[in-house]
């Protein structure tokens, strides 16, 4: 399938969800997973994640080991998504502003003020980082599929 095909139904499944389990792997190639929050941006061609997250010694030198993280989404409806992607931290403090806003000024339920958060005052915090998601594969998997036998998985590779 073609990006422009799932992109959209990705971008509205994660949205809903709001959080998902995040994975990365360690320099043994052990798999770590936490609950993030991304927001993602379509362009119409391209889709980036964004996650506003605080650059702690296991998430620096989990990507550093190996700059890949897996993203799934789930809802007890058994709505399921998942992105497989490359991500890249942004430290400087142009970037750290644009995904600020974009979380402060994101719609409901993916949007909130970053400030709730301890530590967070600004986006030049310290311990506000940016880390940027680049998808190479992304999956859409409806409950209807696995419940109900109607419906599409959606699947991108790059």
């Amino acid at each position: 399938m073609k990006l422009t095909e799932v992109a959209p139904a990705f971008l509205e499944m994660a949205h809903r969800t709001v959080w998902c389990t995040a994975t990365t792997v360690d320099s043994q190639r052990r798999p770590r997973s936490r609950v993030l929050h991304p927001i993602w941006v379509w362009s119409g061609e391209r889709l980036e994640g964004w996650i506003a997250t605080a650059p702690t010694p296991y998430k620096r030198a989990h990507l550093e080991a190996s700059p890949h993280i897996a993203l799934n989404y789930w809802e007890p409806s058994q709505d399921t998504c998942l992105a497989e992607c490359r991500a890249e931290w942004a430290f400087d403090d142009e970037t750290r502003a644009h995904v600020w806003n974009l979380f402060e000024n994101g719609p409901e339920p993916v949007g909130y003020d970053p400030a709730i958060i301890p530590g967070w005052d600004g986006p030049t915090s310290e311990s506000f980082a940016a880390l940027r998601l680049d998808p190479w594969r992304l999956r859409v998997f409806p409950g209807t599929v696995l419940l109900e036998g109607r419906g599409e998985v959606l699947d991108w590779n790059e």
